[in-house]
Order: structure tokens, then sequence, then C-alpha cells
């Protein structure tokens, strides 16, 4: 994984948020952070939008509750799918 790829979903949490990137911490959730319900979708949507990915609707994910890591974990897995699915779409 990127460092690039993690500050770059901080990034775009502190906007959302209105937050300090700096205040983000891995183990931080978006609850912790003050990212109210309707926020979070939010925040999904413009995560998704920049890294030009679709979030798999995992089964009980829940990035309220989860760690931003979790999410930065989920944002880095759509890439690295998305890069295979480009690889193999040359053959």
């Amino acid at each position: 994984m990127t460092d690039s790829v993690q500050q770059q979903v901080f990034e775009i949490i502190a906007k959302q948020a209105k937050l300090d990137v700096g205040s983000i911490k891995p183990e931080s959730t978006l609850k912790d952070l003050g990212v109210a319900s309707l926020e979070v979708i939010e925040t999904i949507f413009d995560i998704e939008e920049h890294f030009d990915i679709t979030l798999p609707e995992q089964e009980n994910a829940d990035f309220n509750a989860e760690t931003v890591q979790s999410l930065v974990d989920a944002v880095q897995k759509s890439l690295d799918e998305k890069a295979a699915a480009g690889n193999g779409n040359d053959a």
C-alpha cells in the first residue's frame, strides 16, 4: 500500500469532516472524528469519485464504526482489483 492512498483518503475525510488532516489516525473511526452518518455516505462517494472506484458492498461493512485504516485498505483493494482487471483486458 502506498502512503499516498492513505494520505489522499485522510485528506478527503478531513475536508468532509472539516478537520486538520493531522488529527486523523488510522485507528480512528469516522464516528470518532465526528462524521455524521449522512456525511459518511458523502465521504464514501467522494472517495469513490476521487479514485474512480466502487467500493464493494461487503457483508457487515460499516465504515462509520470501522477504523479509517479499514477504509484505506478497502480503497487499496479496489485499486488493486481495478489494476488487475485492466491488465487482464489487454489480452
